[in-house]
């Protein structure tokens, strides 16, 4: 059997060890959106991830049973906004993560990209075409 020589050895082994800081880094957890008006719970939904409003930090207009009512479906507009996913078939891909985020003050759905900027900090942006707009969540305590 022949050896390969140190430095092949030397260079796989870096590679290696590189390899899982181009993984993303999980998101998971409570988050208070940069409105300061929500916590939103992210979790598992199945085989990707979601994140659901569990609290209101601000009452909203029609107080804490506020109904989805900007919807564009009318079938939907009769849910309760406390525990409606909000981001929704969030995956990893490379170093973030990639689904839908739903704004329910527009009735609007976009193309999201999360990345955690560091362990109390979540970057979230939602995208249409090419104009994104990116917000900064904070953990929540």
């Amino acid at each position: 059997m022949k050896r390969l020589p140190l430095k092949p050895l030397a260079a796989i082994a870096v590679l290696a060890s590189a390899a899982p800081l181009l993984a993303a880094q999980p998101i998971e957890g409570r988050w208070v959106t940069a409105e300061k008006d929500a916590v939103i719970q992210i979790g598992k939904c199945g085989k990707s991830l979601c994140g659901k409003i569990a609290r209101f930090l601000v009452a909203p207009p029609q107080g804490l049973d506020q109904r989805d009512v900007n919807n564009k479906e009318p079938r939907l507009r009769n849910r309760k906004l406390l525990g409606m996913p909000v981001l929704t078939g969030f995956s990893e891909e490379s170093d973030l993560w990639r689904g839908e985020i739903y704004d329910p003050k527009s009735g609007k759905t976009y193309r999201s990209v999360v990345r955690r900027k560091d362990a109390n900090r979540l970057e979230v942006k939602g995208c249409i075409g090419p104009f994104c707009q990116t917000q900064v969540w904070t953990r929540a305590r």
